[in-house]
């Protein structure tokens, strides 16, 4: 424990990064922001879009900084002119008015350039948001298959909320703090530079202590967020498997889960926001170094008449100028370094290589036969090591194709091919005899239809779920495709019928009527192409015979691809592939395989010999 506590003091290692452990993505990824002044750099980059009202921020904050100055300056020669017996009823007056004139103003411009740079902040922010949100869907599957969606959410929530709080309140002060350090280091060199020269002597000081301090702060930092993005993947998996988590008694093992992950983010931060917090004590004690040598050794040099007492005055006074913003920035660090840590992460997920584009002569198809041809096909998630070996087959319009196989043996991963949600290593894959590496994705996919294991459905009312298979589709379409599918009478019985509201993922419905919607969603689409994936599976009698209803007349005249476990269910197909290891091992009718004795003849009886006991 005491080791943990005093490495963060020590020079710390590289923080390796998630992403740095896995190789999720297609294709070697993109220079990523590795160092604070690429990170700034792109968020200048989005920040430079507003260059009208940036100018305009700018504007104020030079204005303003020069107005801070100035009232110190007026206040020591008005001191200076009543020392020397020169200040007058009328000059008192309007020393009075201006220097009221002068704060006044300050403040307006103060007021003005923090709304302008709000309204800069949350331009920013936006477009930043819609652009990762954006990015995220062009991005390959293999990238959400190896990384939790909790902490991809982090990244598109917390990470940007970082960098907006930094935009709305440092920024401004990071801009008037340079010009305020600017401004009064020349007025302070035209007033003297003795005393300027001993004012310097603390800044090699907070130089070293920044260095020391910045160096440990900012890993941590980095690490913090990286925690917080692992919490919140853990969060959003257990609160989706609160089912299972109930079922197998395992409340207290994830609460010992969460309990570690949110123990490193209290460690990280703890050392984060405790090192830093050295920033504003060390600029203080400084400060007051500072003050404490100037206020002296110029009271010295007034006494000797070197200098005069409104001098001193405003040396003194600029002098706290001088390291105030020092003070502010410091302030404002661990703001800024939680900033650069959430910024990165976001600029990490934009350099993701998106799905590769398609060919240049790609071509869109208007009308899709169904002919689909796999010719010596193999594919691998990893290099080396195939998970399909050499399939060769072909699917004629309006046929359907069962596949089947042990767990692991290709099924899933052959569809996906067909889908171009990976393209194959070796061998080609044509629909109507183009390959589908010169058809559009976009086009394939929308000749495709899809009704998986577990239906996805989204926030929103029956009809908008249904719609979703063709969005420009009437209502009357709508309600004939879910007459089709057998799922108009159970949504007419719902309260609002076809305007009931789902909760997310169909929470309120059973199992069954989000199968019968998937149909419906699936007849809208008018596919050429349909994938059936264990459709029928974990469904009550009654119900899996309206689904088979639904499923004959979506399949009706379409080419099918249909994934099963229970072979009873395929004997229609006219043709079934037998996949085992990643190799087609068999295909034929349901009558020509078990005529064959192989290896679909074994599954059968066995799945037979099962149901009779």
């Amino acid at each position: 424990m005491f080791k943990a506590f005093i490495e963060p003091f020590r020079q710390p290692r590289p923080v390796l990064d998630s992403e740095s452990l896995r190789s999720g993505g297609q294709g070697k990824p993109k220079a990523r922001a590795k160092n604070w002044s690429g990170t700034l750099g792109r968020i200048w980059s989005y920040l430079s879009r507003r260059k009208v009202k940036l100018s305009l921020v700018l504007l104020m904050v030079f204005a303003s900084s020069a107005l801070a100055l100035l009232g110190p300056y007026m206040v020591g020669i008005a001191i200076d002119q009543f020392i020397a017996g020169e200040a007058t009823s009328s000059s008192w007056a309007w020393f009075l008015l201006g220097l009221a004139a002068v704060y006044v103003l300050f403040s307006l411009t103060s007021w003005l350039q923090n709304i302008w740079m709000i309204e800069i902040a949350q331009e920013t922010v936006f477009r930043m948001r819609y652009d990762l949100f954006a990015h995220l869907h062009k991005l390959p599957i293999p990238f959400f298959g190896k990384r939790q969606q909790g902490e991809i959410m982090s990244r598109v929530t917390n990470d940007i909320e970082n960098v907006s709080s930094t935009l709305n309140s440092s920024a401004i002060q990071i801009f008037s703090s340079v010009l305020t350090l600017i401004g009064t280091l020349g007025v302070m060199l035209w007033l003297s530079p003795l005393l300027t020269l001993l004012t310097f002597i603390v800044v090699p000081l907070m130089a070293l202590g920044m260095r020391w301090i910045t160096r440990r702060t900012g890993p941590l930092f980095k690490e913090r967020q990286r925690n917080l993005g692992e919490l919140n993947g853990y969060i959003e998996e257990t609160l989706s498997g609160q089912r299972i988590i109930k079922a197998f008694s395992q409340e207290e093992r994830v609460i010992r889960g969460f309990e570690e992950r949110n123990m490193r983010i209290r460690i990280s931060a703890f050392w984060a926001q405790t090192i830093s917090g050295f920033i504003p004590k060390l600029m203080n004690g400084l400060n007051n170094l500072s003050f404490a040598i100037v206020a002296g050794i110029g009271g010295i040099l007034a006494i000797q008449g070197s200098v005069t007492v409104g001098v001193i005055i405003i040396f003194v006074e600029y002098a706290r100028q001088f390291t105030r913003p020092l003070n502010d920035l410091a302030n404002q660090w661990n703001t800024l370094l939680s900033a650069i840590a959430g910024a990165e992460r976001v600029f990490e997920v934009l350099d993701e290589d998106e799905e590769s584009k398609d060919e240049g002569a790609a071509i869109a198809l208007d009308h899709m036969l169904g002919n689909v041809r796999f010719d010596k096909v193999s594919f691998g998630y990893d290099e080396g090591r195939d998970i399909l070996r050499d399939i060769s087959f072909e699917a004629k319009p309006g046929e359907m194709i069962a596949l089947v196989g042990p767990t692991g043996a290709g099924k899933t991963t052959l569809i996906q091919l067909l889908s171009r949600f990976y393209d194959p290593t070796s061998g080609t894959i044509t629909v109507d005899g183009h390959k589908v590496t010169t058809i559009r994705r976009e086009n394939l996919r929308s000749h495709m239809a899809f009704v998986l294991q577990d239906s996805f459905l989204f926030q929103g009312t029956i009809r908008e779920n249904i719609r979703f298979g063709r969005l420009d589709a009437s209502d009357e379409e709508v309600e004939i495709a879910s007459k089709l599918a057998n799922a108009h009478s159970f949504i007419m019985r719902m309260k609002n019928g076809y305007d009931r509201v789902l909760q997310a993922d169909g929470s309120g419905i059973s199992q069954g009527q989000k199968q019968l919607l998937a149909i419906a969603r699936a007849i809208l689409a008018d596919p050429s192409i349909l994938v059936l994936d264990e459709a029928t599976s974990s469904i009550d009698t009654v119900t899996e015979i309206k689904i088979q209803e639904g499923l004959e007349r979506l399949m009706h005249g379409r080419t099918s691809f249909v994934i099963a476990h229970r072979l009873n269910t395929i004997r229609q197909a006219d043709r079934i592939l037998v996949l085992k290891d990643g190799r087609l091992l068999e295909q034929g009718s349901h009558g020509e395989l078990l005529k064959q004795g192989g290896f679909y003849s074994e599954l059968y009886n066995s799945q037979l010999r099962k149901k009779a006991q």
